[in-house]
């Protein structure tokens, strides 16, 4: 498919009757056009002008008054705004005194620390940029960049020439449109649509920093982020707007409200409107290594959400290793990770990795997972690599796999939440593909892991992945022998580690507590064997880790106590067979509800918690008990109950 034809295809190729037939989804991805000059533009004819206007300077300059200083300046003039154009995007950087294109064997070594972190990287002038003029070359397969569907007959496939030029229109529309600035933050409340992708890319090209978010955040959720956050634009869907429009009074700094629907709204510009107007002439900024590119809400045990904040380096170089090693990546591959757009398992598994491979990114919207849905889908595209979380999988061993024939896929992998043994047999079992779990967080990336030609130990989490130093700690910080339960931590060198998080934004406190020595804390507790295997044994605080997502007792709590029939109330994890863990709540109930009926009382408590916080927080277990087990300071000893849910007391 050409640039000048529709890229969003749905049995039709006319732009008129795409725009009908998709009046009444909640976004429209539009045709693209190439703009002949930028198509015209080269290295090598620039170069040829900029010897010729360096030569005819100095001429000018060798030569008499006859000339006059006008002339030189004129000269100059000419010069100078050769030298200065460029090609759509940055290839070049200074590589031993040469100008040269990063490649991916660069980032490899700059990830394995065999070659510095470059001062200046941008991944979508660096990375997205390099992959489109291979496309013009040929270098890459014709595999495209972003394959998006939605089951309902419409499709989107964007090559990475395309990509570069909707996200350089959608540039212009969050710098002049809406008015951001470099620096700026730009939370992204989407679904999996094609425009998550764009509004990303192009936040990287502006040097905007982009918040991703799961629609499931509720009213609060989202206000919460824009007030912490002092974000200038939130970009959301139609099924978050209402919540952004109950909350928008309260955030000052909010400038502008950018939406993705078909419909208009009073008080909200249209990001399909603004494109169609936009130019494809953007130039990508310069950023630094080391300069800010996104936040991840990340939730604790304690307190509201901590804004973990990442580097252009740390997640636009960082994903390499877990491209390589994880998910044995190759440009000719097509990837479906099933994470929620909100979680950084997107960023690594949606985004960073395939891309910096130059593979094709597979999407298809599912709002809710349907595994009869899924299967279909893994059996009718030529997916070749496939990452969910080990909840999915669970689901899906519990289906007639040998029914079903995934003629293309070759790797499958598992992420976010400890796999189960037994899950991993019956999927090799009934598939003959092996699954290769990964160990990380949204700080560190993925961190250990289990690799194609490596012997799996049945519960382990694998090997560490280089370059990362992981280690067994005690209390003190101090290694500990093979066998020995403690913390899991990785060994920092100096200066700290570029593929680290950069810092919790505004919040030293909780930054410095990642820290013990030379060490970074993960949070985790395990063992490692005598072999390099790390074992996963459990939270070091009280962080529940169901189906993928990450959810912090402390929020469903205060969810809890805002209901008149709770006193007081402990949420801990519990033991799921299909997901792993679940949130459980005990509850003690004020005296006016001591004889309710427990069958009519748990529904209700936990139709509040889902009205009251995001909905796949709410406890999906509720006991009520007479009194909580605390410490002498009056602390509810959470880990007590923790133990006694899973059989260790």
């Amino acid at each position: 498919m050409n640039a000048k034809e529709n890229i969003c295809v749905n049995k039709t190729t006319s732009k008129k009757s795409f725009l009908q037939t998709n009046k009444h989804r909640s976004h429209v991805i539009l045709p693209t056009r190439k703009s002949p000059r930028v198509a015209e533009t080269s290295g090598s004819r620039l170069e040829f002008k900029a010897t010729r206007a360096l030569c005819y300077f100095h001429t000018c300059t060798r030569r008499q008054a006859p000339l006059g200083i006008m002339k030189i300046f004129s000269c100059y003039q000419v010069f100078r705004s050769i030298w200065l154009t460029r090609p759509p995007g940055r290839f070049f950087h200074k590589v031993h005194g040469l100008c040269a294109p990063l490649t991916l064997a660069d980032f490899e070594a700059i990830t394995l620390c065999e070659k510095p972190v470059p001062k200046k990287f941008n991944f979508a002038g660096d990375v997205l940029d390099q992959w489109s003029q291979k496309e013009k070359t040929g270098e890459r397969p014709a595999n495209p960049a972003l394959w998006w569907v939605n089951g309902k007959g419409d499709e989107v496939k964007w090559s990475f020439g395309e990509l570069g030029s909707l996200s350089r229109k959608a540039a212009n529309v969050l710098t002049k449109s809406c008015g951001l600035e470099r620096g700026d933050r730009v939370a992204v409340i989407l679904p999996r649509v094609p425009e998550w992708w764009l509004v990303n890319v192009a936040c990287m090209r502006t040097g905007l920093v982009f918040m991703p978010g799961t629609t499931l955040l509720t009213a609060k959720d989202i206000l919460y982020r824009l007030q912490a956050s002092k974000a200038k634009c939130v970009v959301a869907s139609e099924e978050v707007i209402p919540a952004v429009e109950s909350i928008v009074s309260e955030c000052p700094h909010l400038k502008t409200k950018l939406q993705v629907s078909p419909r208009s709204r009073q008080g909200w510009l249209s990001l399909q409107e603004l494109l169609q107007a936009a130019s494809e002439e953007h130039s990508c900024v310069e950023t630094t290594s080391q300069e800010p590119m996104a936040i991840y809400f990340t939730s604790g045990t304690t307190g509201s959400p901590k804004m973990a904040l990442h580097s252009q380096s740390s997640l636009g170089i960082g994903y390499t290793i877990s491209g390589r090693y994880w998910l044995d990546l190759k440009s000719s591959d097509i990837v479906w990770n099933l994470s929620d757009t909100g979680w950084i398992k997107a960023a690594i598994g949606s985004l960073f990795a395939p891309w910096l491979y130059g593979a094709c990114i597979f999407v298809h919207e599912m709002a809710q997972f349907d595994a009869d849905t899924f299967l279909d889908t893994l059996s009718t595209y030529p997916i070749t690599t496939l990452c969910c979380a080990p909840t999915v999988y669970r689901m899906l061993v519990q289906k007639d796999l040998k029914r079903y024939k995934f003629k293309k896929l070759q790797h499958c992998t598992a992420g976010s939440e400890g796999l189960n043994p037994e899950v991993r047999e019956k999927w090799k079992t009934q598939t003959g593909l092996e699954l290769y779990e990964g160990y990380g967080q949204t700080e560190s990336g993925i961190i250990c892991a289990n690799r194609r030609g490596q012997k799996i130990k049945p519960g382990s989490m694998g090997k560490r992945l280089p370059p990362h130093d992981v280690q067994i700690i005690d209390e003190n910080g101090d290694t500990l022998p093979p066998g020995k339960e403690g913390e899991i931590a990785i060994r920092l060198t100096s200066p700290r580690p570029f593929y680290l998080f950069s810092k919790y934004e505004d919040n030293p406190e909780k930054t410095a507590a990642t820290m013990r020595g030379n060490f970074y804390l993960t949070g985790d507790r395990g063992r490692m064997d005598s072999d390099g295997y790390f074992w996963f044994v459990g939270r070091a605080d009280d962080v529940i880790i169901t189906s993928g997502y990450r959810i912090g007792p402390f929020e469903v709590e205060n969810a809890l106590m805002e209901h008149p029939a709770v006193v007081e109330t402990a949420v801990v994890s519990s033991p799921d067979p299909v997901r792993g863990e679940v949130v459980k709540a005990f509850v003690v109930l004020s005296a006016s509800f001591k004889s309710s009926n427990p069958e009519k009382l748990i529904p209700e408590l936990q139709a509040h918690v889902k009205e009251s916080t995001a909905p796949y927080k709410y406890p999906r277990k509720v006991e009520f008990v007479e009194q909580l087990p605390k410490t002498v300071t009056g602390k509810i000893k959470r880990n007590v109950l923790r133990d006694r849910e899973w059989g260790r007391i």
